[in-house]
């Protein structure tokens, strides 16, 4: 068998700088008894977190939770300010580790919102990024905010703002995840009411090149093995990509849990998410190769 790597996968900037903060700051409170929280989890993968909390570093249970003078970081996805207010005044020693990226959408549509405009949020409702971005445009009363994942709901929300107000700024700003073409369009299906809709380039260059990169391994392989967490965007983006080509595909977080049937390709195509660890990469490249 031949197992040919994707030219672009594992750790992005925003998830190694996550981990980095996290596990700097086990380190340095280790001896003085402190403790470290984070907000959800740090980041979409198991084997990474299951390290992290092996080094002290524990996902927050609750608001029971005393983090009073303990250190709490706020994931790479981030947070909504409402939020990050009210971990200070329950006392945490907040330490940001938003993706400088994310942080720069949520900023963005802060601006946007204080400035009049009405925003569409590209992405999934429930995921944290999203949550964390519609939290900054919330924090500014706007005119009308709608997260839409699709091209037909943005085209029934543009539909409603068209008949509030016609002549409404608009923007739309996407999660940093989100696919080029479902971005643009979601961009089209707003602009055939908002014709001056203003669209914000939010999508990560790190994610692009991702995306593009498993098309193009998809072309020199007889099945592809996605590396990653089950519940990461990202990864789960990559998935997608690698169905629609009509190639056998499997999204697997560790080696064991590589199908037998992929033994007997001839050659295998190995793409990995933006949270997936490189010692994880390496095993599943090993267990092919024995």
């Amino acid at each position: 068998m031949t197992v040919i790597r994707s030219n672009v996968l594992g750790f992005c900037m925003g998830v190694r700088r996550a981990v980095a903060m996290a596990a700097e700051e086990a380190a340095r409170v280790k001896d003085s008894g402190g403790r470290v929280f984070t907000l959800g989890p740090l980041i979409h993968n198991p084997e990474v977190l299951d390290d992290l909390k092996i080094r002290g570093v524990e996902e927050l249970s609750g608001q029971e939770e005393n983090i009073k003078g303990n250190s709490l970081i706020i994931r790479a996805h981030g947070v909504a300010p409402q939020l990050e207010i009210g971990l200070r005044d329950r006392g945490a020693h907040i330490l940001d580790a938003t993706c400088p990226k994310v942080k720069a959408s949520q900023l963005k549509a802060e601006e946007l919102a204080r400035a009049g405009y009405g925003l569409f949020l590209a992405g999934e409702a429930h995921h944290a990024e999203i949550e964390g971005i519609f939290g900054y445009v919330q924090s500014c009363n706007p005119v009308f905010c709608a997260v839409v994942d699709n091209a037909a709901d943005a085209g029934k929300e543009a539909k409603k703002l068209y008949k509030i107000n016609s002549d409404t700024k608009t923007a739309l700003l996407g999660q940093t995840t989100i696919s080029e073409e479902l971005y643009r369009a979601i961009g089209k299906a707003v602009g055939m009411f908002f014709p001056n809709l203003e669209i914000i380039q939010t999508i990560c260059a790190s994610s692009k090149e991702r995306q593009q990169a498993i098309r193009d391994l998809l072309n020199e392989v007889d099945a592809v093995i996605i590396a990653g967490g089950k519940k990461s965007a990202n990864t789960n983006r990559l998935m997608e990509i690698a169905k629609e080509s009509g190639k056998p595909c499997v999204l697997v977080e560790k080696a064991g849990e590589i199908p037998v049937e992929f033994y007997s390709y001839e050659t295998v195509g190995l793409s990995a998410g933006a949270s997936t660890p490189d010692s994880v990469i390496e095993e599943i490249e090993l267990e092919l190769m024995r």
